[in-house]
């Protein structure tokens, strides 16, 4: 019998990096998913199959339930490496997956581009965390790592403000459905970004006032969901990308990319790759094209809502 789960994408529109201190995060569910399809297989193993937005095969393999059972003895991140660690760590959580099982056929299909980082892994935590009945918020702090919001957006089909308290997360679901939001654009930079690598420079370069910096995180954050005009919200995320660039030490995206546009950009999770949200009285496409970024999608395209 073939099962099927299905989870959300994500983007983060305030309390990037600073969410993992407690910080309030405004996040969005994304229109695009990804789902996880599971059948019965043989052999006391897992035939794995992955496939992208345009149905190409991004990732194939077979993995043993041996090697699932047993801890990983080297620090290898290769996709097989990091889905068997995911494994691992869902079988400690719910070990009857496969004690009692012959062995499955697993697929996923994602339903954006691999690339564009709307959580191709924390989709498919949820998914696996759906499949086993196990908390998904658990399995990713054992696994992954991270603050949790893009589980908390796989879960809801409303946006979300999202932080953790004591390091349990505090998912809040908020109205947020803009008259303005035909002047809301997401920009892909070409580049996924890492989210490692990134969060190892926010623990760096974070200040000791970071009281003072999550208080103005979440007053911003309040601004942005009481935007009743695209001014005031242009305003509150413009005031975000200030603060992020002071405590990054790094210029915002607009300053290093594009300096020239008319309207605001607003960086997205990871700084640096990824999408960007811009926001302009007309439509910046032909701008961005220009500038040899071709993937510009429209608020309502992208966001569930």
């Amino acid at each position: 019998m073939k099962k099927t789960f299905y989870s959300n994408g994500k983007l983060l529109i305030t309390g990037e990096y600073l969410v993992l201190d407690g910080a309030k995060a405004f996040a969005l569910p994304t229109k695009m998913g990804q789902n996880l399809i599971i059948e019965k297989g043989s052999n006391k193993e897992i035939i794995w199959k992955s496939y992208d937005a345009d149905r190409s095969i991004w990732f194939e393999d077979t993995i043993l339930f041996s090697d699932i059972t047993k801890e990983a003895t080297t620090e290898n991140e290769s996709v097989k490496a990091t889905l068997t660690t995911i494994l691992h760590e869902a079988f400690k959580l719910n070990s009857g997956f496969i004690l009692n099982s012959d062995g499955y056929r697993i697929t996923t299909e994602l339903g954006f581009t691999k690339s564009w980082g709307l959580g191709t892994s924390s989709t498919l935590i949820n998914n696996i965390a759906q499949w086993l009945q196990i908390d998904a918020f658990t399995l990713l702090k054992n696994s992954f790592g991270g603050s949790g919001y893009d589980i908390a957006c796989a879960q809801n089909d409303t946006p979300i403000v999202y932080h953790l308290e004591q390091g349990i997360p505090i998912v809040e679901k908020v109205p947020f459905n803009p008259e303005f939001s035909q002047h809301i654009y997401f920009v892909y930079l070409n580049k996924k970004q890492s989210s490692k690598a990134a969060i190892a420079a926010y623990n760096i370069n974070k200040k000791n006032n970071l009281a003072k910096t999550i208080a103005l995180n979440d007053q911003i954050t309040s601004e942005v969901l009481s935007s009743t005009t695209l001014q005031s919200f242009a305003t509150a995320l413009q005031k975000h990308e200030v603060q992020m660039s002071i405590i990054l030490e790094t210029h915002t995206i607009k300053e290093s990319l594009f300096p020239d546009f008319n309207g605001v950009i607003k960086s997205l999770g990871a700084w640096g790759g990824d999408f960007v949200m811009a926001i302009a009285t007309k439509n910046p496409s032909d701008y961005f094209i220009s500038k040899g970024y071709k993937t510009i999608v429209p608020y309502n395209e992208m966001i569930l809502s």
